[in-house]
Order: structure tokens, then sequence, then C-alpha cells
């Protein structure tokens, strides 16, 4: 596995791939790696000749009084991950490497970056959307993988991509969980033993949700009652958002259809966690 954190000398090494008649695909992440994670990269595999991981946690899709200084970073424990998976590339680039100092330049989708996650944390989106184009630029993949935990940042690179007419297939991979339904998530190292068992109350709800559209229950404002019931009946949770959209479109439904997910952010005591799931069907 090569380690590069010259944007130029990742340019170049994509270049000599593409002249050679291969294909690349990218998984970006934000690094502390997990089976998730893991996951994403073997779906890469499949995807394409080379893989290229990014690993950059990104200053400007964090808020002012976000974690972006005590985000979780371990990169030799990365690097020996992305090795054993067989990675190709893992590009490191620094926060000066991917905002030159005059770099004034951001990329907004709306309305869908503005709704859900958006409305709580202004800017992200543009953020997220910056870098990502950034990183499609420099690798120049034929694929990308996202997870589909988040899933309103899968639907607006998604947009961005079919806007800008953009020849990247973007594919998101199903929430990978742990054995308790908890999905994986760097942040999940935050959690206290009890409110680890509360977070479990995210996974539970979407679960009744989906056995209530089972029963018949289509009537979303009864549907995000008792699933919100259901997560706060733990002293640790507090909502952020609990809502039921269009998978396409984002936007908030009055009743459930084939194309309905539940979404969610959720703050376990001082950690905020997001989750989702389809309503009639599993992931």
């Amino acid at each position: 596995m090569e380690v590069f954190q010259s944007s130029d000398v990742m340019r170049a090494w994509s270049h000599r791939k593409i002249s050679a008649g291969k294909t690349i695909a990218l998984v970006p992440t934000m690094g502390f790696f997990h089976e998730g994670h893991l996951r994403l990269m073997k779906k890469a595999h499949e995807m394409a000749d080379y893989v290229v991981v990014s690993l950059f946690v990104n200053p400007i899709q964090f808020g002012p009084s976000e974690d972006y200084s005590t985000y979780p970073r371990d990169f030799d424990h990365d690097a020996s991950m992305a090795a054993k998976e067989g990675i190709d590339v893992l590009f490191v680039p620094d926060s000066r490497e991917m905002y030159p100092e005059a770099a004034v330049t951001r990329i907004s989708v709306e309305p869908l970056a503005t709704t859900l996650c958006g409305a709580s944390r202004p800017g992200h989106f543009e953020g997220v959307c910056t870098v990502v184009a950034k990183l499609f630029h420099i690798v120049l993949p034929h694929a990308a993988v996202f997870g589909r935990k988040d899933f309103q940042q899968l639907a607006v690179i998604r947009r961005m991509v079919k806007d800008l007419s953009w020849d990247i297939s973007i594919i998101g991979h199903p929430i990978v969980r742990e054995a308790d339904g908890l999905a994986m998530s760097s942040r999940n190292r935050y959690l206290s033993e009890k409110e680890r068992q509360s977070a479990l109350g995210l996974y539970t709800s979407i679960q009744y949700a989906r056995k209530l559209v089972r029963n018949g229950v289509v009537e979303v404002a009864r549907i995000v009652h008792e699933a919100s019931t259901l997560i706060q009946s733990s002293e640790d949770n507090r909502i952020d958002y609990v809502q039921v959209v269009d998978q396409d479109t984002l936007a908030e439904q009055q009743e459930v259809d084939e194309h309905s997910i539940m979404i969610m952010a959720v703050w376990v005591g001082r950690t905020r966690l997001i989750d989702n799931g389809a309503l009639f069907e599993g992931e």
C-alpha cells in the first residue's frame, strides 16, 4: 500500500492507472476505522481495479462548538487496517493541502442540505460537498462508496454528482451494525456504558416503526410520535429530529409509502448519533 500526502502525487498516480485502462474506486473517510469502514473498502474492491481510501478530518464540515479538535484519530491503526484490507493507496492530505490560504469556493446543494442535519448543523453539507468534490478532482475515481448511515449525506452527494454531470458511480453501502443493533460509528467511543445501552433506542425505534407499518399504520405523525416516545424513554436521550421522508427528495411525508425512510439524530448524553431505516424493508 502506498501512502500519499500530496494532491499532485495522488493525481499523477491516478492518471497513470487510467491511461493504462484501469478503474479506480474511492472510499472517502475521516479515519478511526472500524468494521463499517472495512465493509466500504470491500465493496470498493468489487467496483474497480484499484481502491483509494482518503483519510482527512475535514475542518469545514464542523461547526464552532463541534468536536473537530477531539475527533478520534489514530493514523497507525488506520494504516494497518487499510493495508490488511488490500488498499492500493491511502491518501492523507493535511488542511493546508486541501484548503490553500486563498481558497474561498464552497459547493451548496439546496434544499437537500438545509433540512434534517443541515438545519441543526448550518454549513455542514457545504463542507462535505466541497471536500468530496475536491477529492473527486484529485483522485479521479470511476466509483465512490459511502455508507447509508449518513443517508442525507449520500442523497446530497448523489444530487451534486447528477447536477454537475460527473461520470462517477455513487454506491451506498448498507448500515453496518453491532450485534445488538447499534450502528457502527467512530463517535460510539464517546459513550459511557450506560449511554451505550440508551443508544440502542435508536434502532429499536426503527424496528418498532417497521412493525407499525407491517400492521397497517401509514400515518407518519403517529409513527414518529411512538418512535420518539420510545427513544425518550431513556433519560440519556434527547432528540434533535425524528422524521419520515422520501428517500430521493428528503421531503417530509404525511403517509408512509414504498419510498419512506425514517431518519433521526439523537443526543445520547453529549454524543450526537444518527441512524435511519427504510420502513417497508430491512437494510
